[in-house]
């Protein structure tokens, strides 16, 4: 596996781990209860954790691929979850998301960082490097 490679699975496994760390400091450490669709975000965070240091210990930069689609489909929860937050006439038809609701905001950074738009951002670099990781393993086997 080239240096490149190795340097892309560790920056998106770096970045899902501080995305980790940072729910669980808003949760556990804020006191933050975390909403219906901030625990989807977590369901699919989580567990690239694992599969990406997993990847890193084996050299195996396949695991882009799993990454790539769990962080796709997280990010596709944060873009709505974000959106009822933000666009009144999504938070308008919101469904209720049990005891907290998911059209509120603990944080509203700059008037426009919230939670999910944290899960976004971090889902979004993993997405991305993890493209950028299989179109190296590509580029490797065409050599």
């Amino acid at each position: 596996m080239e240096k490149k490679t190795e340097n892309f699975l560790f920056a998106a496994w770096a970045a899902s781990l501080l995305a980790t760390m940072g729910s669980l400091y808003f949760s556990e450490i804020r006191g933050y209860e975390p909403c219906e669709l901030c625990w989807y975000q977590r369901i699919f965070m989580y567990p690239i954790v694992i599969l990406l240091a997993a990847a890193i210990y084996r050299k195996d930069a396949k695991a882009a691929v799993y990454s790539a689609c769990l962080s796709g489909i997280g990010g596709l929860v944060s873009i709505y979850h974000y959106g009822i937050q933000k666009l009144d006439f999504l938070s308008d038809s919101a469904p209720a998301c049990g005891m907290v609701s998911c059209t509120g905001e603990y944080i509203n950074w700059f008037g426009f960082i919230t939670i999910p738009f944290l899960a976004l951002t971090a889902f979004a670099i993993i997405f991305i490097l993890s493209l950028f990781i299989l179109k190296q393993l590509k580029g490797e086997k065409a050599r």
